[in-house]
């Protein structure tokens, strides 16, 4: 941000930039130099009141000595912005510089490196927490989550036979060629899949990471009141990618799945512009958080797409839109650039900001919303009918007939939403703790093949949960109808 302060004290407070009236409040100045040194660097100019006038700073000089000597004290590793004394309408500020920090993460000495870590989301502090202080540490040691080994794992424990069919066409994934593409490596001397391979071909991937998933939703109107329809995709990353789009073009052709709506009625969506954004959530996902999942939010005029993880230190959002990238998952980007599915790293952002001008669309919308990024994809047009919502009353009695069991015609209809564990559905039910009966239910909805396991190679992990087939899912639809 390389602007005179005139122009400086024109723009509204954000991710790079604070003004304060004084220093009265050292710990708040603290906290911001800190989240500035562990985010993307950035200005506070001390002088401004909080309406925006500018009221100027009384004796600058001792005040710059009283800030160096807070900096000095309270913040650690040591940190040393540049302050500079400077004259903007007959009024003096102070203007603290802070740079991306290679030392971070920073945190104030008083609360200690566990609790005192802040970063800068927008324009307010954030205190970090364990994954993102371990985030901020390997950022600065260059090492990438995806690019660590799983020392307790082996290569059997990838899916190899799942990724051959993916390179198919390209590559035979001997052993030269997986070390090549770091879905192993060497450890303590022995070959073991990276964090990476796990996340995008590992067996039990569900296991090890419990929230690498995508959430896909159709949302009847413009805000989250009303669900139509919800698919939860726990597959392989590059298969991952596909199924989201076909749950897109599914309700994109809105005669398919609202009867009530004529079939001349189809809605055109940017598939082009949303292959990329969900392309982009997949390979910078933080999959270091945990209760995360890549969101996929379809609205009457808007398709939200969410993955967690906030920008990498030194980045900020009009960086992105200018087409600079740093690569948060260097393995998963690279499979993804094999296999075709990523062009050129950094410029996708780049390339659906065009898309989106090409076609006449108002500007997509990049905002970093708690420890997610959010980019929001406005539609052509909106939908001029709103689909209806299911009769759940009816939909459960229809069920229960078919099923010969109200409580397995309830758990089916729970299930309709998200994958639930035995105590979560004993919770949606209303129950403290799990049945007999509910077990029962499981057990004959998984025999009939209604539902499966999110981890059928550990029926007994505590982790488990159960999810809709095909078979599943196709009842609930013959139960919905009239």
């Amino acid at each position: 941000m390389n602007l005179p302060p005139e122009e400086l004290l024109k723009l509204p407070e954000g991710k790079t930039l604070e003004f304060k009236q004084d220093l009265s409040s050292p710990k708040r100045i603290m906290k911001t130099l800190v989240a500035f040194a562990n985010s993307a660097g950035g200005k506070l100019i001390v002088g401004v009141a909080d309406d925006g006038q500018i009221v100027g700073v009384e004796n600058p000089l001792d005040e710059e000595e009283r800030l160096c000597n807070l900096i000095a004290d309270h913040i650690s590793p040591r940190l040393v912005p540049n302050i500079e004394i400077t004259t903007v309408a007959g009024k003096t500020l102070l203007i603290t510089e802070v740079y991306p920090s290679g030392l971070r993460p920073h945190y104030l000495s008083a609360e200690g490196p566990e609790i005192g870590v802040y970063a800068r989301l927008g324009s307010t502090n954030r205190q970090a927490d364990r994954e993102l202080i371990a985030e901020l540490r390997r950022s600065a040691e260059g090492i990438a989550f995806d690019e660590l080994p799983m020392a307790e794992l082996s290569a059997s424990d990838l899916d190899l036979p799942t990724a051959a069919r993916f390179f198919a066409n390209t590559k035979v994934l001997d052993e030269r060629t997986l070390l090549t593409l770091k879905l192993l490596r060497k450890d303590q001397g022995k070959l073991v899949p990276t964090k990476g391979a796990v996340l995008l071909f590992g067996r039990d991937r569900n296991f090890h990471f419990p929230d690498a998933w995508i959430q896909c939703g159709r949302f009847i109107g413009k805000d989250k009141t009303r669900i139509f329809d919800h698919q939860d995709l726990d597959e392989p990353l590059p298969q991952a990618l596909e199924s989201v789009i076909l749950f897109l073009k599914k309700h994109a052709m809105r005669g398919a799945d609202f009867s009530d709506i004529p079939r001349k009625d189809v809605w055109s969506i940017p598939l082009t512009i949303l292959r990329e954004v969900i392309i982009n959530a997949i390979i910078h996902s933080d999959y270091s958080q945990r209760g995360a999942p890549i969101r996929v939010a379809f609205f009457d005029d808007r398709i939200e797409v969410e993955n967690p993880g906030i920008l990498l230190p030194g980045m900020t959002i009009e960086d992105m839109k200018q087409g600079i990238s740093k690569i948060r998952n260097p393995v998963i980007t690279r499979i993804f650039r094999e296999l075709n599915l990523a062009e050129q790293w950094g410029s996708g952002v780049r390339r659906m900001m065009s898309e989106a001008e090409a076609q006449g669309l108002p500007q997509l919308e990049i905002v970093e919303i708690g420890m997610r990024l959010r980019v929001v994809v406005p539609l052509p047009n909106a939908i001029e009918a709103e689909p209806k919502a299911v009769d759940l009353s009816r939909l459960e009695s229809r069920l229960e007939s078919r099923l010969e069991s109200k409580l397995a015609a309830k758990v089916l209809r729970h299930l309709s939403e998200h994958a639930l564990g035995k105590a979560e559905l004993a919770k949606y039910l209303g129950n403290k703790t799990v049945s007999g009966e509910l077990h029962k239910q499981i057990r004959n909805l998984l025999e009939n093949g209604y539902i499966e396991m999110t981890l059928p190679q550990k029926p007994q992990s505590r982790l488990q949960k159960y999810r809709l087939t095909d078979r599943g899912r196709q009842l609930l639809t013959q139960g919905s109808q009239p």
